[in-house]
């Protein structure tokens, strides 16, 4: 079986149209991560096809040339994991004021509220 070379949105009866114009960063980021959506806001449209091809190449893990919801799921549930686990790791260092591998009520305090305290 062939892939499928170009896929049509097909409106269900009472259903409202998906609008990409307001909202595509964030169903951009929930697809590929923060990072990675950030990334391709400066490929070409050519390149950003070739990227996205190889993503639902590994989206589709039976590999029967389609992608199931579940298989959509799992991806993004992959995805939203590493952005948490990327984020606490920034976030860490801005708290961790001392730079013991802990963070104590008072730096805590310090890096959300800063100047106010």
């Amino acid at each position: 079986l062939g892939k499928p070379t170009a896929w049509q949105e097909r409106p269900r009866p009472g259903a409202a149209q998906h609008e990409d114009r307001s909202g595509f960063q964030y169903d951009h980021e929930a697809f590929l991560g923060k990072e990675e959506a950030r990334s391709f806001d400066q490929l070409s449209p050519e390149e950003s096809r070739q990227r996205l091809g190889k993503i639902v190449d590994r989206i589709d893990e039976n590999k029967d040339g389609y992608i199931t919801t579940e298989e959509l799921k799992t991806w993004i549930k992959r995805v939203q994991k590493r952005y948490i686990y990327e984020n606490v790791a920034k976030v860490w260092k801005d708290y961790d004021l001392n730079k013991d591998n802990k963070i104590a009520w008072e730096e805590y305090k310090q890096a959300t509220y800063g100047y106010y305290l």
